[in-house]
């Protein structure tokens, strides 16, 4: 048994995320029968027993062909304008095309603050659960309407990947006009050799996210390669791929050598833990010593004011921060803090024992209870 197949024969659940180059043609218009190719796939995995969820680009790229705007607009108010009439022709459009099989397309538009919110990330969860439960196809795009950059994903490479993470998804499959990773530029009209796996997204991989994106998305390599480093350190394998191949859903769950297979982590992570870890966005950073350090990576123990040297941002207690090794400068780890930065820039580098002298008060020996960190 190759290594594919070893991961890919426990897959359950799929989330793939289609970009927009795959969904439109040469004009930038939607690409009616690519979709409905992709529709028919996806309904073919269904019948093996696969629950499927889609994350489709392609909302801005719609609605700029439809306005026929030459160009993608670079003000707000008109990127926003565009996505609101595309995001309607491309429901109608994978509606149309599942119907045929009797399922329903379900429209699902999300920002960051959904992924953000705990209460609202447990509601997004529960609700593509019960889709999946009907004769569904789960259709998940960030709500381009009402997105401002402080809210957004980046690119949908990113949301997919906190989809993965929402979901406890086996695999996600990232679909491009590329064959997978290469390790030279892409050049249209030449091959060029694709990774067939990569074992961990080291430095030397990152490298590989050649400068290149189509006119139509806004992720590129780089994008993928973060969406891939999410995923794969919940424990999830993420395969990227060639969405105008043919039949290359049914390539990948065959275990055929397509596109590049991105190993997970040994070991999965509690859903609470993936939100600390990988969703929600730091609020500030924590430095810390080599002794903390090596307590938390090597023994699992909590952080202690001792071995905090500095702190950058502002938090209140319950915030997520991001730990960060100060020789380094390197992002070890993630938690839940007990503490507001205020307070922690008062006890730094003190005893447990003086948190009290200091403070007035000890509601927790810890600043983050090992139960609160995330390690990456």
């Amino acid at each position: 048994m190759n290594i594919r197949e070893e991961i890919l024969s426990n897959v359950r659940k799929i989330v793939i995320k289609i970009g927009t180059r795959v969904l439109t043609n040469d004009d930038g218009l939607l690409d009616k029968n690519r979709i409905m190719e992709l529709s028919e796939q996806v309904f073919k995995l269904r019948l093996r027993g696969f629950s499927v969820v889609i994350v489709s680009s392609g909302s801005i790229g719609a609605g700029i062909s439809a306005l026929g705007l030459q160009k993608r607009p670079s003000i707000l108010p008109e990127l926003q304008a565009a996505a609101a009439i595309g995001q309607g022709k491309l429901i109608e459009v994978y509606n149309e095309c599942f119907k045929k099989h009797g399922y329903h397309a379900a429209q699902l538009l999300l920002t960051r603050q959904d992924f953000e919110d705990r209460q609202r990330y447990l509601n997004a969860c529960n609700t593509l659960h019960a889709l999946l439960r009907f004769k569904a196809i789960p259709i998940i795009n960030e709500n381009d309407t009402i997105s401002v950059e402080e809210i957004t994903f980046g690119d949908n490479d990113i949301l997919s990947a906190l989809v993965t993470n929402l979901l406890r998804a086996d695999l996600l499959i990232l679909l491009s006009s590329v064959d997978g990773l290469c390790t030279t530029p892409p050049t249209p009209g030449k091959s060029c050799r694709v990774l067939s796996v990569v074992d961990s997204i080291s430095d030397d991989i990152k490298k590989l996210a050649f400068k290149q994106k189509t006119k139509e998305g806004v992720g590129g390599m780089q994008s993928k390669l973060e969406a891939a480093n999410i995923a794969t350190g919940s424990g999830e394998a993420v395969i990227i791929a060639n969405g105008m191949q043919s039949e290359i859903l049914s390539k990948i769950m065959n275990y055929d050598n397509v596109g590049t297979l991105f190993v997970p982590y040994n070991k999965k992570i509690t859903s609470r833990k993936r939100w600390i870890g990988f969703t929600v966005k730091p609020k500030g950073k924590i430095y810390i010593d080599e002794g903390a350090l090596g307590a938390l990576q090597k023994r699992g123990k909590s952080l202690l004011p001792s071995g905090v040297i500095k702190i950058d941002g502002k938090f209140v207690k319950g915030d997520v921060v991001s730990i960060v090794e100060v020789g380094g400068n390197r992002e070890i780890a993630r938690g839940l803090i007990n503490y507001s930065g205020d307070e922690v820039r008062m006890v730094k580098g003190l005893r447990t024992s003086l948190i009290k002298k200091t403070l007035g008060h000890k509601p927790y020996d810890e600043i983050i209870h090992r139960d609160n960190i995330v390690l990456l």
